[in-house]
């Protein structure tokens, strides 16, 4: 879920002032594009781009842009605390609002990666500090006193000496004729002294969720708008041959039905059908009632049963592309003590936000208006943009809440389906709305993959050797979406015979990143492996985690690298046996505990599940615990807390879920096929501890995730001695507890 939500600050980086009609201030976040896209190489810009964040009114309202797409990962909130905090502003006095699409003002604006805080973490702070030394000059100016003498702190600006103040509302005109001071040379907080970051604050929009406000891009409306469905072929990207178009042209209600001829893009304009009626009702039911031939697609042979075959067949033959190479793993793995041979699977499965794909467009005047819940805002407008014929200057986009992306609305398709709709229909307003069997039927699948693997221990319960051949997704150089792993995952480097390789196969189906996208898959392997070869070396599971961290990490032979360091993992990883009471506990008959650590998205967790098994099978997660490194802060503890146990449960979901693909098309329809974890089979306790480490804070919407699936599966081997190798747990005879 990767993305570039960056901004820079450096020579180039400046602030621009401006009083408020009316009074007050408006702080802007500035960047030279000349010399931006000089050093991208793609010549100069016409004019500055601007960021504006900060406004102060005469009444002391401090108004707060937040400029990412809020998915409920809690940013809307937390960039602003950044500013806020820096600004030395009292947190009732700000007001947040949502930027729209704009990267003239706001540069990027984007959801996905856990990229929000590591990219947003000084400059939104540099700002406010800057809005802080500018408001306290203003102070100066008025008393005629040093600044020296001057403290700002909850909106006010306070002269020591003679304990007079003034409240930033007062300052603000003035404050906004002084000449801004360089990004670079303001001083930032002590983090001793923060009073808004580190401390738990409620969501913004939390009030309006909870009282059921109309804030979400599925309550949108706009006067006179109409209603629209599109059916697409379950066979993606087939094309419709016949439709019986003219008799639900007749239907109650039905103002359009068009076939859509679309485009080649898997993630753009599919071909299909659209209806469009007065309500989404009538168009819903009259889409009931077509009729559609669909033309026969070269994927519609293609299944999971053929993939699984087909991979079996690939495991046996030489691998096509060797992804990392160290020592010679064949001759250890003759020598070694002990040897484990292991085949893993795991399903696609999809991304299954509650909120299902949506977007309101209006085209009127060669110029389309979109609100969307999209992640991406720029590639929506990019994929309009190109499938319309129309320019970027032409596209207005308007950033919506969104109810759960988890890298689902990364993809733009649901948008240029609402604009190509508009278009035809232009000028009247419309809404296209998925159902729920859309979104499941249509979605950017996370892969299914296949590892086959090898791993030997020596006499001393050392690992010496571990072998892959992993069998993804593509077509010659070519791998498919989030099907793909990088040689450098560890264990790469703390095993001296070392060998990853892959081999692809074609897929008509189309994948993309799903929340922690790759080792959200393979995290549930590799940890399920290394607590195989544990137990093969006769170790405590943990400590065996712990011995091999602490190897001496061979130097990588190729260039690259994921960054991963061994110490934060073992810190996590230290930290949770502590507060888990590893090893300490005696356990029912029964109850089992399992631990496995990752490094995603620039975090390190380690997890802890208890779980029983019941007769028959049916598995009760009692508690987890959860260790976590994302560096020297926790900006906002109650968000972050909410943001591992919810991301505990999500991936606690996964152990039950799966895509198959049948015909060319998925056979999974709903939730009655394809379940999300019940309220009753979460765990009734997580138990969060933060690890805090002298790095800058990093992102929290996906590295908490990937851990816990193997610590459950391993949890329910310690429980039975049964290893769960396939996904989901069903195939292995286990289920839920209800």
């Amino acid at each position: 879920m990767t993305s570039t939500n960056s901004m820079v600050v450096d020579r180039r980086s400046f602030l621009r002032v401006s009083a408020l009609a009316g009074g007050g201030m408006m702080l802007a976040f500035h960047f030279d594009p000349v010399g931006e896209l000089l050093a991208q190489g793609q010549g100069p810009a016409a004019q500055f781009l601007v960021n504006a964040f900060i406004k102060i009114s005469p009444q002391g309202v401090i108004t707060i842009m937040a400029k990412n797409p809020e998915t409920g990962q809690g940013v809307k909130t937390m960039l602003p605390m950044l500013i806020a905090e820096e600004l030395d502003a009292k947190w009732s006095d700000v007001k947040i609002e949502q930027a729209s699409f704009d990267p003239t003002q706001y540069g990027q604006q984007s959801a996905g990666g856990s990229t929000a805080t590591p990219n947003n973490w000084e400059p939104l702070r540099r700002v406010g500090a800057a809005g802080r030394a500018m408001l306290i000059t203003a102070a100066t100016q008025t008393w005629g006193v040093p600044e020296s003498e001057c403290t700002a702190a909850d909106s006010r600006v306070t002269h020591r000496p003679s304990n007079r103040s003034l409240s930033y509302g007062e300052l603000a005109t003035k404050a906004a004729a002084i000449t801004p001071p360089e990004l670079k040379s303001v001083t930032l907080k002590d983090p001793k002294t923060y009073k808004i970051i580190g401390t738990p604050v409620r969501g913004v929009d939390v009030p309006s969720i909870v009282t059921g406000k109309p804030i979400f891009s599925i309550d949108f409306t706009l006067p006179g708008m109409q209603h629209a469905v599109f059916q697409k072929a379950p066979v993606f990207g087939a094309k419709v041959a016949s439709a019986n178009l003219d008799e639900i042209k007749a239907m109650p209600g039905v103002k359009h039905a068009f076939v859509v001829e679309g485009t080649t893009e898997l993630t753009g304009l599919m071909p299909g059908i659209a209806i469009v009626a007065d309500t989404w009702w009538q168009a819903q039911t009259a889409r009931k009632a077509l009729k559609v031939t669909w033309v026969e697609h070269p994927t519609s042979a293609q299944s999971s049963v053929a993939f699984a075959q087909k991979a079996e067949e690939l495991s046996k033959q030489p691998p096509q592309q060797a992804l990392r190479t160290d020592g010679d793993v064949d001759a250890a793995l003759t020598g070694a003590a002990k040897t484990v041979e292991a085949a893993y699977y795991y399903p696609f499965i999809p991304h299954a936000p509650l909120e299902p794909q949506n977007c309101s467009a209006q085209f009127k005047d060669g110029k389309i208006e979109l609100w969307a819940p999209t992640q991406i805002p720029a590639g929506g407008r990019a994929l309009v943009t190109r499938t319309l014929g129309v320019t970027e200057a032409d596209v207005t986009l308007h950033l919506m809440r969104t109810g759960g992306g988890f890298g689902r609305r990364l993809y733009n398709d649901y948008v240029v389906e609402a604009a190509w709709i508009a278009k035809q229909i232009s000028p009247t307003p419309v809404k296209l709305m998925w159902t729920r069997e859309d979104d499941m039927t249509h979605d950017l699948y996370r892969p299914a993959g296949f590892h086959y693997l090898k791993g030997g221990v020596d006499a001393a319960g050392k690992l010496v050797a571990w072998k892959n051949h992993f069998i993804t997704f593509g077509e010659g150089e070519r791998t498919a979406s989030a099907a793909g792993i990088s040689g450098h995952q560890f264990p790469a480097r703390f095993v001296p015979n070392y060998a990853f390789n892959q081999s692809k196969m074609p897929l008509g189906v189309p994948t993309g990143a799903l929340r922690a996208p790759g080792s959200n898959a393979f995290s549930f392997v590799f940890q399920s492996f290394i607590d195989e070869l544990a137990h093969a070396a006769g170790k405590d599971p943990m400590q065996f985690r712990i011995e091999l961290l602490s190897t001496v990490p061979m130097p990588p032979p190729q260039k690259g690298g994921d960054g991963f360091n061994a110490d934060r993992a073992r810190g996590v990883v230290e930290l949770v046996a502590e507060k888990s009471g590893w090893g300490k506990k005696k356990l029912a008959k029964g109850t089992g505990m399992g631990v496995a650590f990752q490094y995603s998205h620039r975090g390190y967790f380690a997890e802890v599940a208890e779980v029983t098994v019941m007769a028959p099978a049916r598995v009760k997660v009692n508690k987890v615990w959860v260790a976590g490194d994302i560096g020297s802060q926790i900006i906002n503890p109650l968000a972050a807390t909410n943001m591992v146990q919810g991301g505990v449960i999500d991936g606690i979901g996964e152990l039950l879920q799966e895509i198959t693909v049948e015909g060319g098309a998925v056979k999974q329809t709903n939730f009655h096929e394809m379940p999300l974890i019940r309220l009753r089979q979460a765990p009734p306790e997580i138990e969060v501890h933060w690890k805090l480490s002298d790095n800058a804070p990093t992102g929290l919407g996906e590295p908490m995730l990937p851990p816990i699936l193997p610590a459950v599966t391993n949890a329910i081997f310690a429980a039975t001695g049964k290893r769960i190798r396939t996904l989901p747990i069903t195939k292995a005879g286990f289920t839920w507890i209800t």
